[in-house]
């Protein structure tokens, strides 16, 4: 497995103080949130674009992935969904970024399934995916594997497990595995302090079965991208994501094959 680590947990903090702390934390790669605030989003213009994608690289990382906003399922009209959607693969393509993180925000998969189909031309042609994260509406590794199943496009996407969402809707941790099955292309890994307080805590200290998650994913063979998804963008109370950083790279270590 190889470790990055999302600029959510970095509020206010510019790409080069990311890259900083990645580079300095043992990992492998970045995965940059797309919002005005992160300096990276589907706005930049082309030298902007190249200047992100040569200073990650510079300092010997990848991009992970580019964590999105789109909500896939998000009910209303098909084209501004898609067409949001197809800008952030153009830039995943100019960052050389291998794919786009999406929400479901809607619960009926073929509103889902039609607009992932309607971009799998565009995202095969750019050699980018879309990955579905287990979140909102559809926050269960079942939920996301019958969207992705739906649609049937698996050259073009894949999932998110999250570790947090479908166990904390009472999803076991093997069920989600099971479910996501030949879908599962990222995690995102987190400690909360329960189910019902997603309040973030240092790796280990919560209620996450972070144990059992390694296992399976050792278990599995799962040798993808985790990342540590320290929301402090949300929780700005809780400390700076370098403190977080060396347990998670401890648990990426420990469940490596």
């Amino acid at each position: 497995m190889k470790l990055a680590v999302s600029t959510l947990g970095m509020p206010g903090e510019g790409l080069g103080r990311a890259i900083e702390i990645a580079a300095g934390h043992g990992c492998q790669g970045l995965e940059l949130r797309l919002h005005p605030d992160t300096g990276v989003h589907a706005g930049l213009g082309p030298e902007e674009r190249r200047a992100v994608r040569e200073r990650v690289e510079q300092a010997g990382l990848e991009i992970a992935a580019l964590a999105g906003y789109v909500g896939i399922c998000e009910p209303g009209p098909d084209e501004p969904v898609i067409e949001a959607l197809l800008a952030d693969l153009r830039l995943a393509a100019d960052l050389d970024a291998p794919a786009v993180r999406v929400f479901p925000r809607g619960g009926d998969p073929a509103v889902g399934a039609r607009r992932l189909k309607a971009v799998s031309g565009t995202a095969a042609a750019l050699g980018r995916r879309v990955f579905v994260e287990t979140h909102d509406s559809m926050a269960t590794g079942a939920a996301v594997a019958g969207l992705l199943a739906e649609a049937a496009c698996p050259e073009t996407t894949g999932a998110i497990w999250d570790l947090l969402h479908p166990w904390r809707h009472g999803e076991s941790l093997t069920a989600t595995l099971t479910a996501l099955g030949p879908y599962l292309a990222y995690v995102q890994v987190k400690d909360a302090v329960s189910a019902q307080d997603t309040t973030p805590v240092p790796m280990g200290a919560g209620s996450v079965p972070l144990t059992e998650a390694g296992e399976l994913l050792r278990g599995a063979g799962y040798d993808g991208w985790v990342s540590l998804e320290w929301e402090r963008t949300w929780y700005p109370q809780v400390a700076p994501v370098e403190e977080i950083l060396p347990g998670a790279a401890d648990w990426v270590r420990r469940f490596t094959a």
